[in-house]
C-alpha cells in the first residue's frame, strides 16, 4: 500500500540506511506474523498493520493504525497504541529502550530480546482489536492507567 504521496513501503525502505533498513524489515516480519497483514505507509514514514476507528467525545475522529513503528536512524519507534504502562513488566525485561506515553524507543533491535518485543507488540494488537471490536475506541488509551 501506499502513503498520500504515492510511495510504497518497499519504496520507502529503499530510503534507509543499511541497519535501519535490516531492522524494518525484522519488524516487518514481525508484524506481519501478529496481524496477518500486510504493512501499510502512514504519514512520512511510520509503517502500520492494521487499522481501528476511533472517535472521542471532543468529535475527533479517525483511523490509526493497530500496531506500527517508525524507522529512523538511529532510533526506532515502535507504537503500542494502548500505552507502555500496560506492558511495564514485560517492558523491563525487553533490554536497552526509553519510552513515553506510546513510543517505545529502540537504537537497534540487537539491543532488545526480540522474543519479548514480540510479545508485547502481539499483547499490544490483541488489546486493540478487541476494544476496536466493539466499535469506535472512544478514549485515548494510553492515557489510561494500566
Amino acid at each position: 500500500m501506499t502513503d498520500g504521496d504515492g510511495r510504497s513501503v518497499d519504496e520507502y525502505l529503499a530510503t534507509l540506511d543499511e541497519q535501519t533498513r535490516a531492522d524494518s524489515e525484522t519488524l516487518i516480519a514481525m508484524m506481519r506474523r501478529i496481524s496477518g497483514l500486510e504493512p501499510t505507509l502512514w504519514n512520512v514514514g511510520t509503517i502500520g498493520f492494521g487499522t481501528y476507528h476511533y472517535k472521542y467525545a471532543t468529535g475527533r475522529e479517525g483511523d490509526g493504525h493497530t500496531i506500527g513503528f517508525y524507522p529512523r536512524k538511529g532510533k526506532l519507534t515502535v507504537y503500542l497504541m494502548d500505552g507502555t504502562a500496560r506492558h511495564e513488566g514485560m517492558l523491563a525485561q525487553l533490554g536497552s529502550h526509553s519510552t513515553t506515553g506510546y513510543c517505545v524507543y529502540i537504537k537497534r533491535l540487537s539491543d532488545v530480546d526480540l522474543s519479548v518485543l514480540e510479545q508485547i507488540v502481539a499483547d499490544s494488537y490483541a488489546f486493540i482489536e478487541a476494544k476496536a471490536a466493539d466499535g469506535p475506541i472512544r478514549e485515548i488509551l494510553w492515557k489510561e492507567s494500566a
